[in-house]
């Protein structure tokens, strides 16, 4: 045959199959996304997505604040207050008398507070505001011996600026009267009322219904996620609640030997700011020591900070590992990312439920293949040595 003569076409065996148009095209596509690259993208993707819902989710739950946020209220609360309910059970009562009693105890807790802040706040505002100026006008003495200068200009506008702030009416009994009576507080108070009298009567049963699609593995994997989330919820507001009424009785005591008025509002606020962790008492102390400056004088200031760092101290090292246990075993960052994020999101409510939050989902991820076995991701690969 010739050079250029036509070869008989070669036939394959029976058992190799030609190769269809389209499967070059998809390897072509399999390798793309199978590379290093490809990977990235891929988890790109992913993540993208994740965000995407979480940011729907947020976006949409900071639009319902008025109703998330009594829910999440309601749902602390009765985390905290369940082991009354639960005991008062176990002694024969019914269980619609049980969570009344509770119930009521609660409100009436949270209202005698209130009425204590108000009640002080009003009898001793004038006192405060005549001491507060003339806090003012002993500071402007006490400035000039600075090293740096201070202009009695400066200091005749910061007083000035009191002294308006002081005199106004958005100050006072009037700004809380205020506060207490906008439509959306009411409606959110009662909104957390309701919710947290179905879920003290009937909590379980509203989980158990939660379950039902679920089965085997599953099934118990819902009941350990519940059961860790209560009790970290509970034991979070109950320690915290034990080591803030410490912090605010061994203050409010320190505040009444050196003379400072509004003793029982200045406790009060050391009880409440305590629920946010790492800032909390910091903040307390400061305006404590701030309304002694003012009110007092520099020494007497002095002195209280010194009874907060010390009450702060005593807590800290000694209260606070008895009381909390093991309840919060969150890094100091992850707290301060939290209280960032609740704070931005709801303002000084998300900061006093995020850390909980936070706890209950840290250890819910604890218990989320087993008793004491965590999710995957986050168990031990390897001896971690630092």
């Amino acid at each position: 045959m010739g050079l250029f003569g036509r070869r008989a076409p070669r036939t394959l065996p029976d058992t190799v199959q030609q190769p269809t148009p389209t499967e070059p095209a998809e390897s072509a596509s399999a390798r793309l996304w199978s590379d290093g690259f490809g990977r990235v993208g891929t988890r790109s993707l992913q993540i993208l997505a994740v965000v995407a819902v979480v940011a729907v989710a947020g976006y949409v739950g900071t639009r319902l604040t008025l109703v998330v946020i009594p829910v999440l209220i309601a749902l602390v609360l009765a985390a905290a207050i369940s082991p009354l309910v639960s005991l008062l059970r176990r002694r024969g009562l019914p269980s619609m008398l049980a969570t009344w009693i509770a119930l009521l105890a609660l409100v009436a807790l949270l209202s005698a507070i209130v009425w204590l802040v108000v009640r002080a706040v009003v009898n001793q505002w004038d006192e405060l505001q005549a001491q507060a100026l003339d806090g003012f006008d002993s500071l402007q003495t006490y400035v000039q011996d600075l090293p740096f200068d201070i202009s009695d200009e400066q200091i005749a506008s910061v007083r000035d600026a009191a002294v308006g702030l002081l005199q106004s009416d958005a100050v006072g009994s009037g700004a809380l009267a205020g506060v207490s009576q906008t439509a959306d507080f009411v409606a959110g108070f009662f909104i957390m009322i309701v919710v947290l009298f179905f879920f003290l009567k009937d909590g379980p049963a509203m989980w158990e219904f939660l379950l039902r699609p679920f089965e085997g593995h599953r099934y118990e994997r819902g009941r350990r996620v519940g059961a860790a989330t209560i009790s970290t919820l509970g034991g979070y507001v109950r320690g915290t609640a034990i080591v803030a009424l410490v912090d605010a009785v061994g203050i409010g005591i320190g505040l009444a030997i050196v003379g400072v008025p509004l003793v029982i509002p200045l406790s009060v606020l050391v009880f409440l700011l305590a629920f946010i962790p790492l800032v909390g008492a910091t903040v307390a102390g400061i305006l404590a020591a701030l309304v002694t400056l003012v009110a007092v004088g520099p020494v007497e200031a002095l002195i209280v900070v010194a009874i907060v760092i010390v009450v702060n101290q005593l807590e800290g090292d000694f209260l606070q590992p008895v009381v909390m246990g093991r309840t919060l075993r969150l890094h100091p960052l992850v707290i301060l990312f939290a209280l960032t994020a609740g704070t931005v999101l709801v303002g000084i409510t998300g900061a006093v439920l995020a850390v909980p939050i936070a706890a209950s989902i840290w250890r819910a991820i604890q218990v989320w293949d087993g008793p004491d076995l965590p999710a995957r991701f986050a168990r031990q690969k390897r001896a971690e040595t630092v």
